[in-house]
């Protein structure tokens, strides 16, 4: 009699009501935002678990604006806000032009134009709010190959060869969102052949609170304000040129960075390492799609010159937690968020390209415009005023 065949081994189904790809500092904020809905949430991440518990710094500041905060500390996330420096003030400069656009918080109860959070105690915080809540189950270390939706749900498969399955899929997978693209979802990309260099540096001079962003011939210089007379200091060069800094003796860079100031912030000392990331701005198409929908920067990844993009991410997760009912993959619940998504962020999307790509051309005729437009704002204040405002972001 032949032996009976063995018995194939299948790996369980994961069932959510929820799956999200990406743990990042998003992803678990859109946990945090369903707390209380009774929905089963599942955050799929392809780091490890310590890269998500105990992120390293990785020199980015984030400007969260006022109700970002607020969103930040209703999450549960507060305790990221005590390691923040306050913003001030902002300034932007162009070359040697005696004209500077100052933005300030004006009225009654002025105050901070935002504040500067390290990127990596968002993210710790988020991690422990997730953690501390119960609001998610997170699985690290675990890559996602293939994501389809039908009418009825949504799948993933995971590098593992286990399956997912859930009834709305979350994309929040960074800029270059493979998710994204396995959906069909085109995207409007624009490359500035640049890299952005951050590191702190310590410097002799006081910034008093003062966010400077400085437009020069072949270079874009913005001193963001930390605590003391301590500023991360963040350079757009074209991306050939960056390899020598970053290779160069904390000595060279310092000498570097303080020529490259002009001497404005005195002779600086590197604090901190140094980073650096591709500038590359994406704007999807679409945000939602059968039983699927796109957060944070696989939606809209915006050039830093604002410091705004996790603001919009913040935003997005709040908005689409409140437009999801009884069916999270309820179309029309879907399409709201999307239309009330796309209103919140493409005029700022399309503004800070035009601006990125207006101070970083350094032909003639763009230096002239831009002059001009130096001349024109600091003459205007209520544009400054509308500026700081939508900076600001208050509610």
């Amino acid at each position: 009699m032949a032996p009976a065949p063995a018995a194939r081994y299948i790996k369980p189904m994961l069932d959510y009501d929820i799956a999200v790809i990406g743990a990042g500092p998003v992803g678990l904020a859109f946990a945090q935002a369903l707390r209380g809905s009774g929905l089963s949430v599942g955050l799929f991440e392809r780091a490890p678990e310590t890269a998500i518990a105990q992120p390293a710094f990785d020199g980015r500041e984030i400007a969260l604006t006022h109700h970002s905060q607020k969103l930040m500390t209703a999450f549960g996330a507060g305790a990221a806000l005590d390691h923040g420096s306050p913003l001030r003030e902002a300034q932007v400069l162009n070359g040697g032009s005696p004209f500077a656009l100052e933005f300030t918080a004006d009225g009654p109860k002025a105050g901070p134009l935002g504040l500067l959070v390290p990127n990596h105690e968002i993210r710790r915080a988020l991690h422990d709010a997730v953690r501390a809540d119960a609001s998610a189950e997170i699985h690290a270390g675990t890559e996602v190959t293939d994501v389809s939706t039908d009418p009825r749900e949504g799948r993933l498969t995971l590098a593992d060869g286990r399956m997912v399955r859930a009834r709305l899929i979350v994309a929040a997978d960074t800029r270059f969102s493979a998710s994204r693209g396995r959906m069909g979802i085109r995207d409007s990309r624009l490359d500035f052949g640049s890299t952005m260099l951050v590191a702190r540096v310590a410097h002799e001079k006081p910034h008093h609170g003062i966010a400077t962003e400085w437009f020069g011939h072949g270079q874009t210089v913005a001193m963001l304000p930390l605590a003391g007379d301590v500023s991360s200091f963040v350079l757009t060069l074209k991306t050939p040129q960056m390899a020598r800094l970053m290779e160069a003796t904390p000595e060279e860079f310092a000498a570097e960075a303080t020529r490259r100031t002009q001497g404005r912030w005195g002779r600086m000392e590197l604090v901190a390492t140094r980073h650096a990331y591709p500038l590359v701005a994406v704007y999807a198409r679409r945000f939602v799609g059968r039983r699927f929908a796109l957060l944070g920067d696989a939606a809209v990844g915006m050039h830093p010159v604002t410091a705004h993009g996790f603001n919009f991410g913040l935003a997005g997760a709040e908005r689409l937690a409140q437009e999801i009912g009884g069916d999270p993959g309820d179309t029309a619940a879907l399409l709201r968020f999307e239309s009330r998504h796309r209103r919140g962020t493409f005029p700022l999307f399309t503004a800070t390209n035009a601006i990125a790509k207006l101070y970083t051309d350094d032909r003639a005729p763009a230096r002239l415009l831009r002059g001009a437009v130096m001349r024109a704002g600091a003459l205007l204040a209520p544009v400054r005023k509308a500026v700081a405002a939508q900076l600001m972001d208050a509610r």
